[in-house]
């Protein structure tokens, strides 16, 4: 057989025929997942933006929950039993919005996104972890008696703007993979109930709130909920949900679950500052310590 032969380059038109099949198959499953994951027109909803929209719905209904439950009977000097269970209600509406937002961002990785998502985030987050916490520190100030009202509507409106200016630097600003520049708004918000539920002497609750709105607008990194992070912190909402109703319905060491749960959420918020409080002082002891040895 010659070089010439026909059959002798058959297998070789056989291999490039396979090859050229598989770049084209290859070349339509691109295609098609582009198509899957391109964000759909502002016309239409996502799923991801279900979960966003619901986000919203929570913190509205929070809003109402300590309107209706709290500040209507303290205003009228009606006496109510709920105000206890209301206070639980909006407080898990705000975790369930937590799950909506955490959801949301999973979702809208996974499958098609909109060309509203981030717009829609942006103004639920608004809704649930600024309008409605800095409401509820309103309603703690109205409710704690004394002079408070309008240096607890002082605190709020600081509060309010943390989230605005937070949410705004997030969309115009790129941080490193894997982190937030600042405290994210839903664990800021959650943080400043749970210094309302732990319900201390009024000064050290509005230093406490306070300092975590400037936690919100600093530039102290706080790691995004991913992969084990992110079940963490789903259990650690269901964990906390446990709690507040364990605490509404007046069950045996319910005031106890509560007060470690709120406790254990300031914690995790003060994590990331105290790190770099740490790296910091290691950094200077370090240059100290060179300082010392080039003079000996």
């Amino acid at each position: 057989m010659t070089v010439t032969d026909p059959e002798h380059y058959e297998p070789a038109y056989a291999d490039q025929d396979d090859e050229e099949q598989e770049r084209v198959a290859r070349r339509l499953r691109w295609a098609r997942d582009r198509e899957l994951r391109r964000p759909l027109s502002p016309q239409h909803l996502s799923t991801a933006d279900l979960f966003t929209l619901g986000n919203a719905v929570c913190g509205f209904l929070a809003i109402y929950c300590t309107t209706t439950g709290v500040l209507i009977p303290h205003l009228t000097g009606v006496a109510t039993s709920g105000d206890r269970r209301s206070a639980a209600a909006a407080v898990t509406l705000l975790l369930i919005g937590s799950m909506c937002d955490l959801f949301d961002g999973l979702v809208a990785r996974k499958l098609r996104s909109s060309a509203l998502g981030a717009e829609l985030d942006n103004l639920a987050d608004l809704i649930s972890f600024g309008i409605a916490p800095a409401y509820f520190v309103v309603v703690w100030g109205m409710t704690a008696g004394g002079a408070h009202q309008r240096i607890s509507a002082g605190i709020a409106i600081m509060v309010l703007l943390a989230v605005v200016l937070r949410l705004a630097r997030f969309s115009c600003t790129a941080a490193r993979p894997g982190v937030f520049q600042g405290m994210p708004s839903p664990m800021g918000a959650l943080t400043v109930i749970s210094i309302v539920l732990l319900n201390p002497p009024f000064a050290l609750g509005a230093v406490g709130i306070v300092a975590v709105s400037a936690l919100m607008v600093s530039q102290v990194e706080y790691p995004k909920p991913q992969g084990k992070l992110a079940t963490a912190t789903l259990v650690w909402i269901v964990v906390s949900m446990g709690c507040l109703t364990a605490w509404a319905t007046g069950l045996p060491g319910g005031a106890t679950l509560l007060q470690i749960g709120a406790s254990l959420q300031v914690a995790l918020a003060l994590m990331a500052p105290l790190m770099v409080i740490r790296r910091k002082v290691g950094d200077v002891r370090a240059k100290r310590a060179e300082a010392r040895s080039a003079t000996n």
